[in-house]
């Protein structure tokens, strides 16, 4: 009884049931389907394969030390400065250079020191390098605090701050090695945030990029983050003015490959900014 009113409802369906034209023909022919689809994979070829992204195999070696041979740990701090009191505040952070070139067996250097022209502006950036690892810095750090000098111009560049921020950082071991500039320049600082996990691949692609960019020496300093906002690189370059930066810019996407390292790279970014820098007069980077 079951069965034959199964039976009945199924028949009843299938007359109702119109199917298209179209969808009977692509039912009908898997070898169109096959077709239709290696023709759209090869129009989308192109772009596709650009964005595409290597996988990145697992390993348990540190990925800094796969992307840094060097045992050089450099300081970024950040300062954000009350618009009323760039000049004190100038005038101190010098008296703090001066200090810790005075301060005997401190291996703690400054490379550059910036203000930002254009960007978060009442800014200004400084680049120290620690020689030594780790267990340099914390010698370093007690050095300073122990020194009432230093305490007492640290506490007063706190009345001149709005907020700062200080991150450790390890050079790419692809990038030139920094070297000091003189005459007059800009610098600028392209700083990005990285999706987590990706810090080997942004490495891999941008040791082949690099020689895309070596034009007029710009390259200058190539930094990712170890302590501080972390999967964080900032990418230094030195220009002769804002006119140079644009032809230099413009002439790497005439360089073969070049599009091609920026379009595996883009993928790998969540957040990126530039920031335009003078050196201060007192930066031993000019």
């Amino acid at each position: 009884m079951f069965n034959s009113i199964l039976k009945q409802c199924t028949l009843s369906c299938t007359k109702q049931i119109a199917v298209p034209l179209q969808f009977r023909c692509l039912s009908l022919s898997s070898a169109t389907l096959k077709d239709n689809k290696e023709s759209e994979n090869n129009t989308n070829e192109g772009w596709l394969k650009k964005l595409l992204v290597r996988r990145i195999e697992p390993t348990k070696e540190q990925h800094s030390r796969m992307l840094s041979d060097k045992e050089v740990i450099y300081e970024l701090q950040t300062h954000n400065v009350r618009p009323d009191s760039t000049d004190n505040y100038m005038k101190n952070y010098e008296q703090v250079v001066q200090l810790c070139q005075k301060i005997p067996n401190l291996k703690y250097e400054l490379i550059g020191s910036w203000s930002v022209r254009v960007g978060d502006l009442d800014q200004y950036v400084h680049l120290w390098k620690h020689q030594g690892g780790y267990a340099e810095i914390d010698k370093t750090n007690t050095i300073l605090i122990q020194n009432q000098e230093y305490t007492k111009l640290r506490n007063q560049c706190g009345q001149f701050l709005r907020s700062r921020h200080l991150q450790y950082l390890l050079a790419f071991s692809f990038w030139p090695s920094i070297e000091l500039k003189s005459g007059s320049n800009i610098y600028e600082i392209r700083s990005y945030s990285l999706k987590p996990g990706t810090m080997i691949e942004w490495g891999n692609n941008w040791a082949r990029a690099i020689n895309h960019r070596r034009s007029n020496d710009e390259p200058f300093a190539g930094f990712f983050s170890q302590v501080g906002r972390l999967y964080n690189v900032h990418h230094f370059w030195c220009y002769k003015n804002l006119e140079v930066r644009t032809q230099t810019r413009e002439a790497a996407w005439m360089s073969p490959g070049w599009d091609e390292c920026v379009a595996y790279t883009v993928p790998l970014i969540k957040e990126m900014q530039s920031k335009i820098l003078h050196p201060t007069p007192f930066s031993p980077t000019q």
